[in-house]
């Protein structure tokens, strides 16, 4: 009976362990998550995201702000959830910056090889 009595209390001092642990993250600064979507907004800045994606960049910046904000009213929950869409709307502008930029490779592509077929039927 003893063993059995054992296994249930190493059983609920590990439930209590999960829940303390859940319910505390909740309540700890979203410090690295606020971190990671500035990086990301950064590097999406850097890519072009400005000139190629202006809608989605303004987008993800003024919810840096709202997230930065939320961290200062200890409101941690609203900065993650701000943190994260501001981290979803950088990787998109950033992705429409890099396509943006691959069609524009690719059109000049194109250019220089309808300049050159050009080229060879008028020395033919």
């Amino acid at each position: 009976m003893k063993t059995h009595s054992r296994r249930w209390v190493t059983a609920l001092l590990g439930a209590t362990a999960v829940l303390v642990i859940g319910c505390s993250s909740l309540k700890t600064p979203a410090t690295a998550d606020v971190a990671v979507s500035k990086a990301a907004v950064d590097n999406a800045a850097g890519a072009g995201g400005v000139q190629y994606a202006p809608v989605e960049m303004t987008a993800a910046r003024d919810k840096m702000v709202l997230a930065n904000q939320a961290m200062a009213a200890k409101d941690y929950k609203l900065a993650r959830e701000l943190a994260a869409q501001a981290e979803v709307d950088a990787k998109l502008a950033q992705s429409k910056a890099n396509s943006a930029k691959a069609q524009a490779a690719s059109d000049a592509l194109q250019e220089d090889i309808r300049v050159l077929r050009a080229e060879l039927e008028r020395n033919l």
